[in-house]
């Protein structure tokens, strides 16, 4: 089996995606739904998809659970809600009883472009992270290295709690810079309770001028860190579109867990997102 752990779409007619600004991102600045990632999927030999927000508003995570019910290979949904509200269980309540509330496995808010590096040591918003724990579901970290320092202490202080780290953080790769990336991901993935997404790499490195070798140490550094049992697959579709191929993206990781056991190989291409996510599949 294997899961496509990161994915997105998005209907320009239904609302706006605030953060596409500027020329570079006008190749997919544009409607793009399911059927246009199918025949990708297909030809991967992609089983089911993890679709994940991108807008910080509760009108699309309804309509991402409509679409868990209707198309069969969208087998799970990562919401927003918003974590500085005084107690998210009202909304997270309405999610979980709206139809296919039962595929919402997660919840992540946009870190990354939060302008205070401690957003997650609020007491409002770890509070709330808190919740998502008591009400069965995970976490999605959402995060570029100023903010990782944070979400380790937060971990620290949230044990009850499951984890995903998105995007492996977002290390700074166009620059060829590893660390302080590097020690914070040792150091967030001594916790258990936390999982990472190998996932949107291609638009952290620089988009025209990238091989395979550009991400071999970051991988090679995550790989150490968190060992194939808690590292799963995300392409970051159409994202990744910005600077490689669906099937690029699929040769990349085939290439690197090629010398991993068979049984390695399966928990990064399904394992990890049903124990992260808990996944019925």
């Amino acid at each position: 089996m294997r899961i496509d752990s990161h994915h997105h779409i998005w209907d320009l007619k239904v609302r706006p995606q605030t953060w596409m600004q500027g020329e570079a991102v006008k190749p997919i600045a544009r409607t793009i739904l399911m059927d246009e990632f199918e025949p990708e999927l297909a030809k991967a030999e992609i089983d089911y998809t993890v679709i994940v927000q991108t807008v910080p508003t509760v009108d699309e995570t309804p309509e991402f659970l409509d679409l868990s019910l209707k198309h069969p290979k969208v087998c799970a949904v990562v919401g927003w809600l918003d974590l500085e509200s005084s107690d998210i269980r009202p909304q997270l309540e309405k999610y979980q009883s709206h139809p296919g509330g039962k595929n919402l496995v997660s919840i992540r808010d946009l870190a990354q472009d939060k302008s205070d590096p401690n957003w997650f040591l609020r007491d409002d918003v770890l509070k709330n992270i808190k919740r998502i724990a008591e009400s069965g579901l995970t976490f999605d970290i959402l995060t570029r290295p100023p903010q990782l320092a944070a979400a380790v202490d937060m971990v620290r202080q949230s044990p009850d709690n499951f984890f995903v780290l998105d995007h492996i953080s977002k290390p700074f790769m166009a620059q060829g810079i590893m660390q302080p990336w590097a020690d914070q991901i040792s150091e967030i993935s001594k916790f258990q309770n936390v999982y990472v997404k190998v996932s949107g790499l291609f638009t952290e490195a620089k988009w025209d001028n990238w091989t395979n070798k550009t991400f071999q140490p970051y991988l090679e550094h995550v790989l150490h860190s968190f060992t194939p049992q808690r590292m799963m697959f995300g392409s970051d579709w159409p994202v990744c579109l910005l600077a490689a191929t669906y099937s690029q993206t699929i040769e990349l990781v085939e290439s690197f867990v090629q010398s991993l056991s068979i049984s390695e190989q399966e928990s990064f291409w399904s394992g990890t997102a049903k124990r992260a996510y808990r996944l019925t599949i």
